[in-house]
């Protein structure tokens, strides 16, 4: 009997999410230029490449893995019409009082505390870059739903831009302490 395998190694999580997202039209540039814009505001030594290197690390986690996995994988099954109604309908509606998929967003930004919570807020409500494209695009009357996939992509944002601002002040400190590296 063959077994089918159901864990992975962090590179694979990362390789399979990526890869995944890049299917449903999201580069991990997308997510990165989000945490920078969110970031910059409050720290203007941020770069680019720190906001693109917590986005890689933040989808190689074991949890974040599932949940896109999962959300993405929802949002499939209601673009093909093979949900339940009323669910089917709430989903394509991306009915604003379902509030499940922001649960997925939280609990990715909660893995980075409150100023991730707030952070996922900010762009939840902002829908800043893809989030917007991706939100838009999966409107009722389209054919794709991003019902959860919005709120993931902000979420994977959210935290990069938290992980960031969190590194940024590590350095700061160990710099006024007159630590090494």
């Amino acid at each position: 009997m063959n077994q089918k395998r159901v864990v992975f190694s962090r590179q694979e999580m990362y390789e399979m999410d990526k890869k995944l997202l890049e299917e449903r039209g999201v580069t991990l540039e997308d997510i990165a230029k989000i945490a920078y814009r969110q970031q910059a505001r409050y720290n203007p030594e941020i770069k680019m490449d720190d906001c693109l290197e917590s986005v890689k690390k933040i989808i190689s986690y074991r949890d974040i893995f599932h949940l896109i996995l999962l959300g993405v994988e929802i949002d499939r099954l209601a673009e093909e019409g093979k949900l339940s109604s009323p669910l089917q309908d709430i989903l394509r509606a991306d009915l604003g009082l379902f509030g499940v998929d922001e649960i997925f967003g939280l609990s990715i930004a909660q893995e980075f505390g409150v100023i991730g919570q707030t952070n996922f807020g900010d762009i939840d409500v902002n829908k800043p870059g893809i989030v917007k494209i991706l939100n838009e695009d999966g409107k009722a009357g389209s054919d794709k739903c991003h019902t959860f996939l919005d709120d993931i992509v902000g979420a994977i944002a959210a935290a990069a831009s938290t992980r960031v601002a969190q590194i940024i002040s590590e350095n700061a400190a160990k710099k006024e302490a007159g630590a090494e590296d």
